[in-house]
């Protein structure tokens, strides 16, 4: 597969693979072996970027993604996540924590977990407003100073935090939804990203699963599934949403392409530093996801989808009252 820049020289995969559905966020965490065998997979399809957090599990995901490519570490750049906060039997409290200790003690359990001396991209999860950003970008540089960690990435934050943040420490990379129908980042963030050398790490850039097709307004979820708190999985938002994914399926019969395949080839044609990380929990879907990097759209393609996308409208909210709190704006 070919490869892409993030900031600060950073080179992966032009499309990555997000392991949180393995164990979280999705329904009963899958099978350890199977999802092992997944990452393998997806190492010798041309993957390089792996994405996790310490939240996800929490902690057995770092654990899973550790074991199954501690035997290709050299081949892979792995990423994680600090900034939730924990009580002290290790379970999530809902709130933020991104104080320096905290911060200091993630990381030491996140390589302990991951099986790493060192972690590649280590993003602050989500902003916590009772620590300033300069505090935090400074804590990390000192554990980039200490060898534990060779870069620095934000996730969800607003184009303030991110210049104070870059002054401080050179931020590699923002992890940030981006698909074809959650595009608020072209406004004002993309624009800085460009000008200050960030990568753009896309998550979710299949709508969690909808852009491919494989849901419809009668699909049903684990009530352990995240979807199933979301406005824009709604029976009646997924009825008026299908028109995005026939949409992308007439323009994938033209190219030979699935709809999904053209959601990820539409997001690689925005920027050369723009990385989606699609989840998924098999190998199947992996080989399909990087197909999307064959899929050309000329510029013919692009203002057509452009022009079509702009007359729907797509229903309901991306987030719940709750998570969209956390969002730093």
């Amino acid at each position: 597969m070919d490869t892409r820049t993030l900031g600060q020289g950073l080179e992966v995969s032009a499309i990555g693979l997000g392991c949180m559905g393995m164990s979280h966020g999705f329904g009963p965490a899958s099978d350890t072996a199977e999802m092992t065998t997944v990452l393998r997979d997806a190492v010798e399809l041309g993957v390089t970027f792996f994405d996790t957090a310490e939240v996800y599990g929490p902690f057995v995901n770092e654990e899973l993604v550790g074991a199954a490519l501690a035997p290709v570490r050299d081949q892979v750049v792995i990423a994680t996540k600090f900034g939730f906060a924990f009580d002290a039997d290790g379970r999530q409290t809902g709130g933020l924590d991104s104080t320096p200790d905290h911060v200091r003690a993630a990381v030491d359990g996140s390589l302990r977990r991951l099986g790493l001396d060192h972690i590649d991209l280590l993003y602050q999860h989500r902003v916590d407003p009772a620590v300033p950003i300069e505090e935090v970008a400074g804590t990390v540089q000192e554990l980039i100073a200490a060898g534990k960690v060779r870069h620095f990435g934000l996730s969800e934050a607003g184009v303030d935090t991110i210049r104070r943040a870059h002054a401080v420490q050179p931020v590699t990379a923002l992890q940030s939804e981006y698909s074809l129908w959650w595009r608020d980042l072209e406004a004002e963030i993309i624009p800085v990203l460009d000008g200050l050398g960030i990568g753009l790490v896309a998550f979710s850039p299949l709508g969690r699963g909808f852009l491919t097709g494989a849901i419809t307004s009668d699909t049903s979820f684990d009530s352990n599934d995240i979807r199933t708190s979301l406005p824009r999985f709604a029976p009646e938002a997924r009825a008026a949403n299908q028109a995005v994914v026939d949409l992308l399926a007439r323009l994938g019969a033209d190219k030979g392409a699935t709809p999904g395949q053209v959601a990820l080839a539409w997001l690689l044609a925005q920027q050369p530093w723009v990385v989606p990380i699609p989840g998924t929990r098999r190998t199947s879907r992996v080989a399909e996801n990087i197909g999307a990097a064959d899929v050309e759209l000329t510029p013919a393609d692009l203002a057509d989808l452009e022009s079509a996308i702009a007359a729907v409208e797509v229903v309901g909210h991306r987030y719940s009252e709750a998570m969209e709190k956390m969002i730093d704006r």
